[in-house]
């Protein structure tokens, strides 16, 4: 197939399909347990230099005891997909984790604002960076839950996104229209928070989801975390709730309040205050690093994070005010 037009940008990962399935093939498909700690999965699963992605969308159900793990435990040269990225990318922004970037939407906190450290380090030249839009990097990862080494899109043509993309302009050999051909995300190591999870990986998520289906059949290694563990007796009561299945997922915790400071769909509303508390101290080095202590260097667990900062006297606040906006929006 010719190739009318490419980017500049680089490719970080392999988007060969067939190498791809080659890894998957080794993977067991035995219905064990797999409950263990954040911090035993991140040990296990996440190492210098793999390739991570991070589910949820915005501040909704970011798995920040994942996110703190990777930058408590020091883990450093990873690539990260900015896909829908918000609190998540200034966690890993705070430890330097990455240096390899595919950028869809980072550094801000939608209407919350800017994060002034993740800006910082977006300039500082420390991260090699490659273009792309959200619905590029849902594409790419939609083509390695397929199977495929690239999808055929109609976006990003004649725009410097295209240019500084690592997307290719291909010709319909049915049509000759143009697409862009944009080629599979295979991350190394993902991490999604999940509504309800068996022991053994099966995966409850209610509202909405974005990529993340595809990111869990996209990801060599799946760290899951769950609001609560159910019983596999409730799972297969009703098999159709499943959104994510066992076979795909190589790490389970329990990490009740996991997306705090994020929301929760039904469970509860994000904390506003700590939120501009991250983006008002990052402008202080020196008490941004008193404050990474506190919360995230100082911490044992997300138990210790959740203490800090109000423990259940404040998730219990914050779960009341998402049951009144779920009370409100009917």
């Amino acid at each position: 197939m010719d190739i009318i037009k490419q980017g500049v940008g680089k490719i970080f990962t392999n988007p060969d399909a067939d190498t791809a399935r080659a890894f998957f093939r080794t993977k067991s498909r035995k219905m064990e347990n797999k409950l263990m700690s954040p911090k035993e999965a991140v040990e296990k699963f996440c190492h210098d230099g793999d390739y991570l992605t991070i589910g949820g969308f915005g501040a909704n159900r970011i798995p920040t005891a994942v996110c703190h793990e990777l930058v408590r435990q020091g883990r450093k040269n990873m690539g990260f997909a900015g896909h829908t990225s918000t609190h998540d990318f200034q966690i890993l922004c705070a430890g330097k984790v990455f240096d390899k970037l595919d950028i869809a939407y980072i550094i801000g906190l939608e209407a919350r604002g800017l994060s002034p450290n993740a800006r910082k380090y977006m300039q500082s030249g420390e991260v090699e960076v490659c273009e792309w839009t959200n619905y590029t990097l849902s594409a790419r990862l939609k083509a390695a839950a397929m199977g495929v080494s690239f999808l055929p899109i109609r976006n990003m043509m004649g725009t410097d996104t295209f240019t500084y993309s690592g997307a290719k302009m291909i010709e319909c050999p049915y049509t000759g229209v143009k697409y862009a051909a944009v080629p599979a995300l295979y991350p190394d190591v993902a991490a999604i928070h999940v509504h309800e999870a068996d022991v053994y990986g099966n995966c409850r998520v209610r509202g909405i989801s974005i990529s993340d289906l595809d990111l869990a059949r996209a990801a060599k290694r799946l760290i899951v975390t769950a609001e609560r563990i159910i019983q596999n007796e409730e799972i297969r009561q009703e098999p159709t709730y499943t959104v994510i299945p066992y076979y795909l997922v190589d790490a389970v915790c329990e990490v009740p309040y996991g997306s705090y400071p994020g929301n929760m769909y039904g469970e509860y509303f994000s904390d506003e205050d700590h939120l501009r508390e991250w983006l008002s101290v990052e402008k202080d080095p020196a008490a941004f690093k008193e404050f990474l202590d506190k919360n995230i260097y100082n911490c044992t667990s997300h138990f210790d994070y959740l203490r800090v900062n109000g423990g259940m006297e404040k998730m219990w606040e914050l779960r009341h005010q998402e049951l009144m906006v779920l009370k409100n929006a009917k």
